[in-house]
Parts: C-alpha cells; sequence; structure tokens
C-alpha cells in the first residue's frame, strides 16, 4: 500500500519505499536468540500435492529465525500422515506434524468431550488450537506466528514483516495481523468488501458507536488468516472452531490486550491464495459458509458485550447491509476503473445477494 494514513484505533505499520527484507530477517535472527519464535502451519493434506504449499516449504528452508514450525495436519489417512512427515523433513528446523484424524489425538479429544469441554468441529480454528497447545505445552516458544498453507504468492517477506513487530522488543507489541491487497487482473477479497466491512458498518449506524464494532472496523483486511502473537496472549485467547476465527481471533485479542500492544503490518504488496467458490445454494460450503460463520461469530462477540440484536434490529440491518454494500459495489467500480481493472457489477451484486438469503 502507498499511503501511511493510521486510521481508526490500531496501529498501521505500512509497507512503505523498497522494503529490506534481508536486514528485517538479520534483526530478526538476533531477537530470535532470546525471543524464540515457532509458525504454525495449518493445512490440509490436499495442500501437500498443491505447488503452492512446495514454494513455502522450499522458501522456509532457508529462514533461520524460526526456533520450530508445527503442521498441524487434516483430513489425512495413515498413509498420508507418513507422506506429509517425509514432505516436511527437508525443512532444518525442529519440524512436528499433528495428525488430527490420528488415534492418539482422537483420544486426547474424546478425553474433553467426556468432561464436557467443548472442542468444536474438525477444521482450521480446531486444528489451530491442538497446534497452539503444543507449542505451549513445550515451553519453548516465546512468539507464535502463524499463516495459511495455500498462498501461491508466498515469499520471504511475509513472514518476516508478520513477526518483526512482535519479536522486536524495541516495539512492545504483542499482536500483529498482517494485512495485503487481494488484486490480480481484478479485486478479489469479495467477503471482506462486500460482506463484513459493510456489515459492521451497518451495526455503527444502527447501534451507535461500539468499541468492538470500531476495533474490528480498524483492521483494514480483517480476515487475513495470518497472525503472531506473544505466547502469554495465546494462553488465554479461546479460538473459534468454525470460518469465524479470524473474527473471533480479534474479539479475544480486543478483550486480553491493550490497544497500544495490537498492530497490523502490511505483509506484501501482493497475495494470492486458493478462491473459494461462492456455492450459491448451498450455505454449508464455500464463501456462504464463510459468511453464516462469520456472522454468528459477530453476533456473538457482540451480545457477550451486552449489545442486544433483537428482532426488529435484526430486520432493519438487513435493509441498512443492502444500502451499504450497493455503495460499496460502485466504490470499487470506480477504484478498478482508474487502476484498469476487470470488474464485473453482475457478479459483485450476485454476491451480495446470497449473503442476504
Amino acid at each position: 500500500m502507498s499511503d501511511f494514513y493510521q486510521n481508526g484505533v490500531v496501529t498501521v505499520l505500512h509497507r512503505l519505499g523498497q522494503p529490506n527484507t534481508e536486514q528485517l530477517e538479520q534483526e530478526l535472527e538476533r531477537y530470535a536468540k532470546t525471543t524464540p519464535i515457532a509458525l504454525v502451519l495449518p493445512s490440509l493434506y490436499a495442500e501437500l500435492e498443491r505447488p503452492a504449499l512446495k514454494r513455502i516449504v522450499e522458501i522456509l528452508s532457508d529462514v533461520r529465525y524460526i526456533n520450530e514450525i508445527v503442521i498441524s495436519l487434516d483430513h489425512a489417512s495413515a498413509l498420508e500422515f507418513r507422506l506429509a512427515k517425509q514432505f516436511f523433513s527437508q525443512l532444518p528446523q525442529r519440524v512436528r506434524v499433528i495428525w488430527n484424524d490420528g488415534a492418539r489425538i482422537q483420544a486426547i479429544l474424546n478425553v474433553l468431550v467426556s468432561h464436557e469441554i467443548d472442542i468444536g468441529h474438525q477444521g482450521k480454528g480446531r486444528g489451530c488450537w491442538t497446534a497452539y497447545g503444543y507449542v505451549l505445552a513445550r515451553g519453548q516458544s516465546q512468539v507464535i506466528a502463524l499463516h495459511d498453507c495455500d498462498i501461491v504468492s508466498y515469499d520471504r517477506q511475509y513472514l518476516a514483516r508478520l513477526c518483526y513487530p512482535i519479536a522486536n522488543p524495541n516495539l512492545a507489541y504483542e499482536f500483529c495481523k498482517g494485512y495485503y491487497s487481494r488484486v490480480t487482473d481484478r479485486m478479489h477479497g469479495r467477503v471482506t468488501r462486500l460482506f463484513i466491512t459493510p456489515l459492521i458498518r451497518s451495526l455503527q449506524l444502527l447501534v451507535g458507536p461500539h468499541p468492538l464494532l470500531s476495533f474490528l472496523d480498524s483492521f483494514r483486511y480483517p480476515l487475513a488468516g495470518e497472525f503472531a502473537m506473544v505466547r502469554d496472549l495465546a494462553w488465554i485467547n479461546r479460538i473459534p472452531g468454525d470460518w469465524g476465527l479470524e473474527v473471533g481471533m480479534l474479539a479475544e485479542v480486543y478483550r486480553n490486550c491493550a490497544l497500544r500492544r495490537i498492530c497490523q503490518a502490511d505483509i506484501a504488496d501482493a497475495y494470492e491464495h486458493k478462491h473459494q467458490t461462492l456455492s450459491t445454494h448451498n450455505p454449508d460450503a464455500g464463501l456462504l459458509k464463510m459468511c453464516v460463520d462469520i456472522t454468528k461469530s459477530l453476533f456473538r462477540n457482540l451480545a457477550s458485550e451486552g449489545l442486544v440484536l433483537s428482532e426488529s434490529t435484526l430486520k432493519t440491518l438487513r435493509a441498512t447491509y443492502l444500502q451499504a454494500a450497493q455503495e460499496a459495489i460502485s466504490r470499487y467500480e470506480n477504484d478498478a476503473a482508474i487502476n484498469s481493472l476487470r470488474f464485473d457489477r453482475r457478479e459483485e451484486r450476485r454476491a451480495v445477494e446470497v449473503v442476504l438469503r
């Protein structure tokens, strides 16, 4: 991003000029001697067969400031688990693969269920929770970073810029959220552009100023899957087990961390990953499932803050959101025009209509 404007209540660490990634890595290697860094990678086995993860592993092989890497592996058979261990064995760091479908992990989860502890559904959220638990139990890392395994455009600056604000003791941040632009020949990030941001701003119009809504609205890409935090914060944060992970995590950070200890960092000039389908008629799949889970997480967290969302308020919210989303479409269409990007207004409107069903 080319601007240096500080918007909202959360500090923005911009990507200005030509950042020196090599210098950041050298500093991180020095900081990591006293503040070891762990990297958590939630992954489906299917990602191992795609080029994105192969590139990520190749780049991580040259990263010297990471103390340990924990892969939380989902939807894998016994054979696929063995293949995954072999695949990640090329990494020089201390690597552990958690087989979430394996008998040992399932036995642990069953014990928790028997004690009426809600473990959520299998997915990225629970996979992250399991991996965080392992890192915390070992007690060998002071900082925990996390990013997805489907980042096609991955390079060294992503991880360095994500970890630097937390690992650098002079900055004194406890949580860093990554952000970036989602642009190829067109704009991506529909759920952020057309759903979560218009929804949050519609709620602000209806209920008035609210600290949690202002906090969430301060993030440039609230649904980014990349974040880093200090170990003590990871201990006390509750992790949602569905697509509401990103919003739920931000709500936990809002409750457990001082605002001056929270930042968001521009980690890349371009970001490309596996795209989700819209899933027009199936609320249990694709982007529609994501929107449902995000809405549930947002409403739960607002309720926990004492905000009452009555039936009449929710009915009004539909109309308010529709107006906000339509205005957003017009803005992004103009943005696309001045940047010579493709823009399908019909598809954008269809995405909004699907969410409103």
